[in-house]
């Protein structure tokens, strides 16, 4: 059987218990095969029922009755897949999804694939792969500019720019190979000003679309965080006040925290992957000095550093070897402990790290600043999430190849070379372009992006 026209059935809501349930089935047999598990208290049937109807009666199995459901039907090509496809909703507890997945399997589904009922909307026409991957973001988002953007992406919005782009490129290949091809038949020549000028536009087009790339990875995939500092100066308690939990041991005692304390949080609509290290300081002891270690091996590697100083302290030499680990990083400065009698260490901070704020995390006092100070050294409260952004990384090496392939069909007009080096060069563009779409993706790619959907989407 074509792997495309078999009907596929999984569960589509989420793995636990809940107040409903449902189990999506897409396919050309889709209503013929529910019609083997459900039985409509009208007495209809799904596979005589018209698009976008909704009956309620009940599912059963080999055994017997399983539960009440409510059978939605869509039919081709007005659906999710594009396909006939029926969505039976249950009560939601897992042993009735389960027996009723079972049954329809039973009844001659096959189990989908992670991905693949987007994967089949993908192929049928009803959405290309900078869409696709926008599902994916906007399952993924935990804050409103997160899927605020996906939203965005899926609604077509970097689709549109990405074709503008290609067509602008598309309509000089076509009149060059139509030139070079065609000398009997006077075709006019582009002038190399024309040229240049839609040339110049796709550019800098793409340079911005480039530029939105660090912006939409922040919001898609949230930023790696360290939390360092020099012993008991209130890292973990910071971690604590963040995370709203008691994730970190805290005591008086310096060197507690000896290995990295992970955990995601919100913050400001932002996901922050905090990382609690070891406190930063030389030691004798073996095991505390390989948490240093590591401290300092996640504070290079992330994306993004709290440096967390004692206020009621002056700073130590400690202090200032954080300050030195942190000048070249994106760095936030934390003074901490202000409910306390405070030094006047801001200055000494504020040579290294520009942003500093000041707050009490064993009151829970400054969290807002904190929060504030984050959005504005990430750029998130400047993000306009009503216009194309770059979201994958697929995304943004196809746009910098194709960036590429344009300047150098520039270099190519601007030096005098043959027409054909030029349309080479803006071909290679467009496949580029075409790819980042899915209008000429391979297998790969495709098979790749879909296999990190989960099962039932």
């Amino acid at each position: 059987m074509n792997e495309n026209k078999k009907v596929i059935a999984a569960i589509a809501t989420a793995q636990a218990a809940g107040g409903v349930g449902m189990i999506r089935v897409s396919g050309d047999n889709a209503m013929e095969i529910c019609d083997k598990v459900f039985t409509a208290v009208s007495g209809n049937k799904l596979e005589n029922s018209k698009g976008y109807r909704a009956y309620f009666g009940r599912v059963r199995d080999a055994d017997g009755d399983i539960d009440d459901c409510v059978a939605l039907v869509f039919r081709a090509p007005h659906s999710y897949t594009g396909e006939n496809v029926v969505e039976l909703s249950c009560h939601g507890g897992l042993y009735v999804l389960k027996r009723t997945l079972r049954a329809v399997l039973e009844a001659g589904a096959s189990p989908a694939r992670a991905g693949e009922f987007t994967e089949r909307a993908f192929l049928n026409g009803k959405m290309d792969l900078t869409q696709a991957e926008a599902v994916m973001d906007l399952i993924g988002a935990q804050g409103k500019q997160a899927a605020d953007a996906a939203l965005t992406a899926l609604d077509g919005t970097l689709s549109r720019k990405i074709d503008e782009n290609t067509q602008k490129l598309v309509n000089i290949c076509a009149h060059l190979s139509a030139w070079v091809d065609y000398p009997d038949e006077e075709i006019e020549e582009l002038e190399t000003s024309d040229m240049l000028s839609s040339m110049n536009e796709v550019e800098n087009s793409l340079e911005n679309l480039i530029a939105t790339y660090d912006n939409g990875k922040v919001l898609t995939q949230g930023v790696k965080t360290a939390i360092v500092g020099r012993p008991n100066v209130g890292k973990s308690t910071l971690m604590n006040m963040l995370v709203g939990s008691r994730k970190s041991i805290v005591t008086s005692y310096a060197g507690t925290t000896r290995d990295v304390v992970e955990e995601t949080v919100i913050l400001g609509g932002i996901s922050l992957h905090l990382s609690d290290t070891a406190g930063i300081r030389e030691s004798d002891d073996p095991i505390e000095a390989i948490g240093v270690d590591i401290a300092k091996d996640r504070l290079k590697k992330s994306e993004f550093v709290i440096a967390v100083f004692d206020g009621s302290e002056e700073l130590t030499k400690e202090d200032n070897d954080v300050l030195e680990f942190c000048k070249d990083k994106l760095c936030l400065g934390v003074i901490n402990k202000t409910d306390l009698d405070t030094k006047n260490v801001k200055e000494q901070i504020a040579e290294y790290i520009e942003t500093v704020v000041e707050i009490s995390a064993e009151k829970l006092d400054g969290k807002d600043n904190l929060e504030k100070a984050v959005q504005k050294l990430l750029e998130t409260d400047r993000i306009d999430t009503t216009s194309a952004m770059l979201t994958a990384e697929r995304q943004y090496l196809s746009t910098v190849e194709a960036l590429s392939c344009v300047k150098e069909a520039k270099d190519a007009l601007q030096m005098g070379l043959t027409l054909d080096a030029v349309n080479v060069s803006l071909d290679c563009a467009i496949e580029k372009l075409l790819e980042l779409t899915g209008k000429k993706a391979s297998e790969t790619v495709v098979n790749e992006i879909f296999s990190q959907f989960c099962v039932g989407k």
